[in-house]
């Protein structure tokens, strides 16, 4: 989301993802570290009508850019490594993975952040009554172990209006989670687009 948007939301919206959490419990034994997934280029983002993306360093850790509806609370304490990408103007997206211990873990862990990024537009309208929020379903896409894509808009009392588009895609141990945003609503969405990419950074983690 932008800037404007999160100044009256970002606090309330961590919250809200940090209650939602449920506990992924590990194995006692963890397997064999596998190679690390590959990330998205700024040219395989939704292009942007009138400036081009600029991909940042692959960086450690959970980035902030999640926070809002997607957080590690509840989860095993994996490896986080992601992605920001940025325009000139208003638009951000960011990428993240995570390698779990099994197959069945991270389908676990699909699943979980899969279902934040559902319930996120009630979590933001029931932590604060200056926003209105909706989310969209966009269905599934056949790739790898599967991913889904959704939609989020927010709409401030003062105005400010925002759209995000989130994904959550696994290959086998590995989880990756996708997020597209700037100011407008759902007409301003590139969904098409945005299911391309997702299906891209599923395809290329490996």
């Amino acid at each position: 989301m932008s800037m404007r948007t999160r100044a009256g939301a970002l606090t309330a919206l961590t919250v809200a993802a940090l209650a939602a959490g449920t506990i992924l419990t590990a194995p006692a034994g963890a397997a064999p570290r596998a190679a690390s997934p590959k990330f998205l280029s700024a040219s395989e983002l939704p292009p942007h009508p009138s400036s081009s993306w600029t991909a940042g360093p692959v960086t450690e850790g959970f980035p902030e850019g999640l926070g809002s509806c997607v957080s590690t609370e509840g989860v095993p304490s994996y490896d986080y490594r992601h992605r920001e990408f940025r325009t000139d103007l208003d638009t951000s997206a960011v990428q993240l993975t995570v390698v779990a211990d099994t197959a069945t873990l991270a389908k676990a862990l699909a699943k979980h952040y899969d279902d934040l990024i559902r319930t996120c537009a009630d979590r933001i309208e029931q932590n604060d009554p200056d926003v209105e929020a909706e989310g969209r379903d966009y269905g599934t896409l056949p790739v790898e172990e599967g991913a889904r894509v959704r939609g989020l808009h927010t709409e401030t009392s003062w105005g400010a209006t925002d759209i995000s588009l989130l994904s959550v895609g696994r290959d086998g141990r590995t989880v990756t989670v996708v997020s597209w945003g700037q100011m407008g609503d759902f007409d301003d969405a590139p969904v098409a687009a945005f299911k391309k990419t997702t299906t891209t950074a599923v395809n290329k983690l490996y």
